[in-house]
């Protein structure tokens, strides 16, 4: 289903002119240097293409001959372009191997001679080409101004006949070189099209996998004498697919991944790309769900969501009743093969009513400079230490995603996961030593949102336990205990205005763990700040609000597990968010 979906979106895209996408036996490649020519073999320079300003300028992207399969351990040739090793037979040192092999990198240069030589026709460029490689003159490609800079990159060197343009840019040659694409090995039924092929062995490698090996991993694939030989076959027989649906769906894949996708994020460990069976706006919507906003652009992902509740000219979805088939893929690294962390499937429709749930649930409020909606980083970030990325754990990423996909209750280690950040950072400070927030919105929301969705998926008839801003009407022991936890915490700051550290520094983790441990002395601790206090309004005020709280609370209990304990922190945020909004509406 995958590679036959892969294989879609490249019928799709390579019958629009206009897409860019590589053809059949093609792909495109960044070329840092170009070996420039004459149309007599001779050379001429090394051009840099590389552009842009920082430490990493990049290369110029060319159409190049695609190889047909991963190069793997062995020696095996590109056409018209390659590394210094193999192109000029010149053997470059590295960090890993300070004395390269002599004669493999003979036998590397051989095999490229013998791809040019192996092509029909005697086109005046391709003769160029032979002449060149039949006495290369080292000395003077190695005296040329850019050298250094090739040398120590070693990476894709691409011929250019001078005062014409790449090589394989030459329509003749394209020509000479796609006749030349249909191979000689073992025909079979193609286990994606279902057609009459050759069967290919090692399908061509797929890059862009975050934490995959650079030169690209394969997606299907089988170790020689591994134990899943079946039938005396070996390698890509086992699972048969032809070389024109091998070349489709891996040339789609690597273009959903490429540095310029727009259809790509990155969740977790998780490479994830996104696309319709067909031409649809969703298309294009859907990765700024996941993504945080550019900073030249901040309100897109706001903008995303209101095209997804809404359109401007009906007031209704767009997207309901939609039945284009949308599909999901995440791929993380696993060794040197690419695993599936997720695949989903489903009607753009279905996608869209899943999303429109998610961040309805994740609805909560919340201060005037944030925005209204949260992608899915800034709330899995929010589970990590420090923040990071690279902190969050696979699994965590993989099955929220799948949660929201599917519309199903989030993992249950997503609320263990904000939780523990809650309780680890509950005495976190700024560069300033002012407190920072260990109950921020993005946790709040998440809390929210896991709970809710549970509480729904076993009682459909309950549409939200919690709601969006302080509920009063909550009798939920937890939620009550994490309202008192805030007004203890607001009479404390107000009593010392300035205050450093407060209740939450040393007690927020027990007093949401284990209330009975910590509360009593706090309620002891209250009588004591609130005498400080000068304007007996206030002292009625907060006198009022904790008799209303504890109006529920009959005791105090030895232990909340981790739902209540969620609670807890909504309802602290809640009562939070309720002194800031009245003391705006004050102003």
């Amino acid at each position: 289903m995958i590679l036959q979906a892969l294989k879609g979106y490249y019928d799709r895209k390579s019958a629009d002119p206009d897409s860019g996408i590589a053809p059949i036996g093609w792909e495109w490649k960044e070329i840092p240097f170009l070996l420039v020519i004459n149309q007599d073999g001779k050379f001429v320079s090394l051009q840099d293409t590389r552009e842009g300003d920082g430490k990493k300028p990049r290369a110029k992207a060319f159409l190049v001959p695609s190889l047909g399969e991963k190069k793997g351990n062995g020696i095996k040739a590109n056409l018209f372009w390659e590394n210094i090793e193999y192109m000029l037979g010149i053997p470059v040192p590295t960090e890993r191997k300070p004395s390269p092999d002599a004669e493999r990198v003979a036998e590397q240069h051989k095999a490229f001679v013998e791809r040019i030589r192996s092509l029909q026709g005697s086109h005046p460029f391709l003769c160029a080409v032979r002449s060149f490689l039949a006495g290369i003159s080292r000395e003077q490609i190695m005296s040329d101004p850019n050298w250094p800079e090739a040398l120590k990159l070693n990476q894709a060197l691409l011929f250019y006949i001078a005062g014409v343009g790449p090589i394989t840019d030459n329509y003749d040659i394209r020509q000479l070189v796609t006749a030349g694409f249909e191979g000689k090995g073992r025909k079979g039924i193609c286990m994606v099209t279902g057609q009459n092929d050759e069967i290919v062995l090692l399908e061509p490698p797929v890059k862009g996998v975050r934490g995959s090996n650079p030169t690209g991993a394969c997606l299907v694939g089988f170790q020689r004498h591994s134990g899943y030989d079946s039938f005396g076959k070996e390698q890509g027989e086992n699972a048969p697919i032809g070389k024109l649906a091998s070349s489709a769906y891996t040339t789609a894949l690597n273009t959903l991944l490429g540095k310029d996708s727009k259809q790509k994020v990155q969740v977790g460990d998780a490479s994830t790309v996104f696309w319709a069976a067909k031409a649809d706006k969703f298309e294009s919507l859907v990765p700024n769900f996941f993504s945080e906003p550019p900073k030249d652009d901040p309100e897109r992902l706001t903008n995303a969501v209101a095209a997804l509740y809404k359109s401007a000219d009906t007031g209704t979805s767009t997207f309901d009743g939609d039945d284009t088939r949308f599909y999901v893929l995440g791929l993380s690294p696993n060794a040197a093969r690419i695993s599936i962390r997720f695949w989903h499937c489903g009607t753009v429709a279905e996608m869209a009513d899943h999303f429109r749930q998610h961040f309805d649930d994740l609805r909560i409020t919340h201060g005037a400079k944030e925005r209204d909606a949260l992608s899915l980083w800034r709330l899995l970030v929010s589970t990590a230490p420090l923040e990071k990325l690279d902190n969050i754990p696979p699994n965590l990423a993989g099955d929220t995603m799948r949660s929201i996909l599917e519309g199903l209750p989030y993992p249950e280690t997503l609320l263990q996961a904000v939780i523990r950040r809650i309780k680890a950072e509950q005495a976190k400070k700024d560069k300033n030593g002012r407190g920072i927030p260990n109950v921020s919105y993005p946790r709040a929301a998440l809390i929210k949102a896991c709970i809710n969705r549970k509480t729904r998926y076993k009682n459909p008839n309950i549409k939200e336990e919690l709601k969006m801003s302080l509920d009063k009407e909550n009798k939920n022991v937890g939620y009550r205990l994490g309202r008192l936890f805030a007004a203890l915490e607001k009479i404390q700051q107000e009593a010392s205005p300035g205050i450093n550290a407060t209740i939450r520094d040393r007690f927020y983790g027990a007093a949401s763990g284990t209330p009975v441990a910590v509360f009593p002395n706090l309620m002891r601790l209250k009588n004591h700040h609130l005498a400080k206090l000068e304007n007996t309004g206030r002292k009625i005020y907060f006198e009022k609000l904790i008799g209303e709280i504890m109006e529920e609370i009959a005791d105090f209990p030895a232990h909340l597990p981790i739902a209540d304990q969620g609670r807890f922190a909504v309802g602290y945020y809640h009562q939070q968010q309720d002194f800031f909004t009245k003391k705006e509406n004050k102003n």
